[in-house]
């Protein structure tokens, strides 16, 4: 059985990777319609640790999730598939919070000019894969763990939520490139996108809780057995009792006949 802290990391992943919304708060300045989240992490943004932290603590929570349901469930296919990948957006989380960008691009003029000059540091252009990986994680994860939840019907909250979280990730997805040919809502598509993966772990998390509250069978004790350590005897109902010698069992209509005796 999945421990019982499962359920709870996978919660408190959400929130943490929902961090995000802190920014209409801590550092409104920055475009949220046209600027990316990550420059959020920016070295020179204001509270870049706070954003950057949010990242990792998401990422390590989600691997630790990860692991403990692998040892308890042992998925096969489409859910294992699922589960490793889930796993890597977790890698990626913490990668991408430790790659962090110089500075916000799409809000600073120099920033954007510097970038295309090829004056940036190395974790600033590694981030973009970093953060490409941590979307596409997410996505296989969705995918194959929803295909495996209505095939084995084993999730049940997994199949009941997981397909619209899927629609609206799809739609953003395909709604990216002719936004980014046009230069516009690209912060707004993203957020969207990053807000489903954060329903998409608090599912997760409701799954476990769900799969906790199931009682499980309970194993005979010593009560139910007799002295000495065997088995109790049921005795023989009386359908199943053996006939009078003699005598002979008709099955159609359970009449007995005597027969002759030679």
């Amino acid at each position: 059985m999945v421990p019982v802290f499962a359920w709870l990391l996978a919660a408190i992943a959400g929130i943490t990777y929902a961090s995000w919304v802190l920014q209409f708060l801590l550092n409104p300045g920055l475009d949220p319609v046209n600027g990316y989240v990550s420059e959020l992490s920016a070295s020179d943004q204001p509270y870049h640790f706070l954003f950057s932290a949010g990242d990792f603590v998401s990422g390590l929570l989600t691997i630790i999730v990860v692991v403990a349901v692998l040892r308890a469930v042992r998925p096969r296919g489409y859910a294992m598939a699922g589960w490793l990948a889930l796993f890597l957006f977790g890698v990626f989380s913490i990668a991408d919070s430790l790659f962090a960008m110089d500075c916000a691009p799409n809000s600073d003029t120099t920033c954007a000019l510097r970038e295309r000059a090829g004056k940036v540091s190395f974790a600033h252009q590694f981030h973009s894969v970093t953060s490409v990986c941590v979307v596409t994680a997410g996505i296989v994860s969705l995918v194959a763990l929803t295909i495996a939840s209505r095939r084995h019907r084993r999730w049940p909250v997994i199949a009941r939520w997981s397909w619209l979280l899927l629609v609206v990730e799809t739609v953003t997805a395909v709604a990216t490139l002719p936004l980014m040919y046009f230069g516009v809502l690209l912060g707004v598509i993203e957020r969207v996108q990053v807000a489903m993966i954060s329903v998409w772990l608090f599912v997760i998390a409701a799954q476990l809780h769900a799969d906790r509250r199931r009682a499980p069978v309970p194993a005979p004790t010593a009560r139910d057995r007799p002295p000495g350590g065997a088995a109790p005897v049921r005795e023989r109902p009386e359908s199943a009792r053996r006939p009078v010698r003699g005598r002979r069992h008709r099955p159609d209509d359970g009449a007995w006949e005597r027969t002759a005796r030679t």
